[in-house]
């Protein structure tokens, strides 16, 4: 061994594992980035000088309208609607299914007891779409599943 000399260390980069924090901010940024690219495309339409900014000062100002002049009885209906699905959080603990179905179907049910002809009508709308994917996703199962005996 020298005196001046030190033996060459190997030396290896190790990154820190990402926190259980860091993975759900990183798949937020992920799953809102559609609709924050759809806000500022609005924004820019609002504050650019383009043609269409009479279609976007429109879309804007129509709901600016009706939150300044709502019907009668909307802010509560708008409470009570919201509780439910506050509700639905607090009753989806679990899996992250119960996370989406319970708050979404408890909203559902609130919505449709104050407004149920809008809830008619989309019923009846939906209704021949939603049977026709449904057969459509339950051929594609069934072709997934079953596709070597075929």
């Amino acid at each position: 061994l020298s005196l001046y000399s030190s033996p060459a260390r190997e030396t290896k980069y190790v990154e820190n594992p990402q926190t259980q924090l860091e993975e759900g901010v990183s798949l937020l940024r992920h799953v809102m980035e559609p609709y924050t690219a759809w806000c500022q495309v609005q924004w820019f339409c609002v504050t650019s000088g383009s043609a269409s900014v009479a279609l976007c000062s429109d879309f804007f100002s129509e709901g600016f309208e009706f939150l300044q002049n709502p019907p009668a009885g909307f802010y509560p209906r708008l409470g009570v609607i919201g509780f439910a699905g506050i509700v639905g959080l607090f009753l989806a603990r679990g899996s992250k299914i119960k996370k989406l179905v319970y708050p979404a179907g408890l909203m559902g049910i609130g919505a449709s007891m104050y407004y149920p002809q809008q809830t008619v009508s989309i019923a009846k709308v939906s209704d021949d779409s939603f049977l026709g994917r449904s057969v459509f996703y339950f051929d594609y199962c069934y072709l997934q599943i079953n596709w070597q005996s075929i």
